[in-house]
């Protein structure tokens, strides 16, 4: 179980969305401070936030983020791209992309920073799934986000014995620039830090943040011909 206040918070994505939401709700917890990061350099104005560049699919920007966030406590693995196309005609490219942003990217940072955790006592990694993670039909996020819901549930078996606590996120569409074309309900981005935050400090290690993850969620022991992207709607 770990606390939020005073502890060194890590967020990449940070800058806006999801990401920025989680930022605010770190630092009204009471953290000694954030790390929050972008593709491309930013500079970010709320108080006890210190923005750092970070391209999540490049193994020296991983490394130069590990070198400078040595005091780490907390990271919180939210970067993540949405790119359209299905898995048979999109863009290959595309796919790769997809891939190495939500899935390798995610497993980059954190094989950068588990040591940092460990020695300041194993501290938690929290992982941003998605309901998509368990329904067809989305194309390469989907399968991208299937394949980190795989790789949290490894590392926390493989972190356990660092004392590290391994939250895995899943979530409905929330509302922010990435789904805005989507017509479908969407959570507010403050209501889905909140969630997480409460699931994190309460010791959890997976939390299910709305109505319809839970739904899906229920249904993974039915028929696999019913896990689609319909159901969502």
């Amino acid at each position: 179980m770990v606390a939020v206040h005073g502890a060194t918070v890590l967020v990449t994505g940070g800058r806006r969305g999801l990401g920025s939401a989680l930022v605010d709700e770190v630092l009204a917890r009471g953290a000694a401070k954030v790390y929050s990061t972008a593709r491309e350099p930013y500079s970010d104005t709320r108080t006890g936030v210190v923005s750092l560049p970070l391209e999540v699919r490049d193994e020296r920007s991983v490394a130069a983020l590990a070198a400078q966030a040595t005091d780490v406590d907390i990271v919180v693995n939210n970067a993540g791209t949405l790119l359209p196309g299905t898995l048979l005609t999109g863009d290959f490219a595309d796919i790769s992309s997809t891939f190495e942003t939500n899935t390798l990217g995610p497993l980059r940072v954190t094989r950068a920073l588990a040591p940092v955790l460990a020695t300041r006592g194993g501290g938690a990694l929290v992982n941003i799934h998605s309901v998509l993670s368990w329904l067809a039909g989305s194309g390469a996020y989907g399968a991208s986000k299937a394949a980190i819901w795989s790789l949290t549930n490894s590392l926390r078996v493989e972190l356990s014995a660092r004392g590290t606590q391994v939250l895995g996120v899943h979530v409905g569409f929330i509302d922010t620039e990435m789904v805005s074309a989507i017509g479908l309900p969407k959570s507010a981005p403050a209501t889905v830090a909140d969630t997480i935050l409460d699931a994190l400090e309460a010791g959890a290690h997976e939390v299910l943040v709305d109505e319809v993850t839970t739904a899906v969620k229920a249904k993974l022991s039915g028929p696999v011909e019913d896990l689609v992207f319909a159901f969502a709607h």
